[in-house]
């Protein structure tokens, strides 16, 4: 007869996903397990093409689109959405990612029809605290966004749209699903890495669900979402353990922009936006974060070859390469002024 075992968190595939949420449960006090299929030391993860190597369902994104839907129809026993797949010949790889986010809600609400909430997340957010602050706001709530409160100097950013698709909530029921889907036929439709009048990937949407439902909400806890592009707005300090947004406590930072560079550093994003990076923002809240990552690479560093991935290039235009020569340069500032993470031996300084 098998043993039974007794878990506190169970993480399902051992990708970074599974690893990070075993890794934080374990940190938590949690008896952890992970499980995963494959059985080789070389085991086919989805993180094993993250860093700019992209497949689809393990065939060059090259092919042409009906090899690529064959393909997909193969790996996911027909459960894949045919119209997503068949974009992936008129999107960038990023493209396809945005276009893939209301439809990957919806596959998640099919799987899981007794669930109360179906919450995307961005894969750089971090937790400090637990989400029930924002979900108690909802309690009328169909569907939840979040403003991305920009600073004043970043008034330029507001075509990008008014909430920022970092974390989209939908209740389970016929108006919340109904949002979610009108967002999935839009993002097939059109859904690209540049601003065409009110419209922005999948983001740029989000204005216009308040048109679809009145019970839309914009959360307004402002220690939900802190960003590079918000923090300016507030007073930042770590009192009782705890990392203070004015009167309050932090949720979860949006690590947008979070790079390594130039081999040894890990560098941030708040130079480009204006913002401010004080001894308690770099201490209480980059380096948790930071470290965990860290933690999180020498676990899979005999599996994956992080050190050479690359983040996803995203467009090759002048722009862009000048935009590039900019960010090296503040870079080489962050260096001088210590804003950068020096990383040796799998430690930061």
């Amino acid at each position: 007869m098998a043993e039974r075992l007794q878990f506190d968190l169970v993480a399902i595939g051992g990708g970074f996903a599974g690893l990070c949420a075993a890794l934080r449960g374990a940190e938590l006090g949690l008896r952890t397990a992970i499980v995963e299929a494959g059985a080789d030391d070389g085991y086919l993860c989805s993180s094993r093409w993250a860093g700019g190597i992209f497949h689809v369902s393990y065939h060059d994104v090259k092919l042409s689109p009906d090899e690529l839907i064959a393909a997909i129809n193969r790996q996911t026993g027909g459960d894949a959405d045919p119209e997503l797949a068949a974009t992936r010949s008129t999107r960038s790889i990023v493209e396809y990612y945005f276009t893939s986010t209301p439809a990957w809600m919806l596959h998640v609400w099919e799987r899981e029809p007794d669930a109360d909430w179906i919450t995307y997340l961005d894969g750089d957010l971090y937790f400090f605290a637990s989400p029930e602050a924002v979900y108690s706001e909802l309690t009328e709530a169909t569907v939840a966004i979040i403003p991305h409160r920009y600073a004043p100097n970043l008034t330029k950013r507001h075509v990008f749209g008014t909430y920022n698709v970092g974390w989209v909530g939908v209740r389970n029921d016929p108006d919340g699903i109904a949002v979610i889907k009108w967002w999935r036929e839009q993002c097939i439709e059109w859904c690209h890495d540049h601003v065409d009048g009110d419209r922005y990937a999948d983001q740029g949407y989000l204005d216009s669900f308040s048109r679809l439902s009145t019970r839309v909400k914009s959360v307004d806890n402002v220690g939900a979402n802190l960003a590079p592009w918000n923090i300016a707005n507030y007073r930042i300090d770590y009192r009782d353990g705890r990392v203070m947004v004015g009167a309050t406590p932090l949720i979860f930072f949006h690590f947008q922009g979070l790079r390594r560079g130039l081999r040894w550093f890990i560098f941030n994003s708040h130079r480009i936006f204006g913002a401010p990076f004080s001894p308690d923002i770099r201490e209480h809240i980059y380096r948790p974060y930071v470290d965990e990552l860290l933690a999180i690479e020498k676990i899979t560093a005999p599996m994956l070859d992080v050190q050479e991935s690359r983040p996803q290039a995203r467009s090759h235009t002048i722009k862009s390469r000048l935009r590039n020569v900019g960010i090296r340069v503040f870079q080489l500032l962050d260096i001088v002024s210590r804003r950068a993470f020096l990383v040796l031996r799998g430690m930061a300084y």
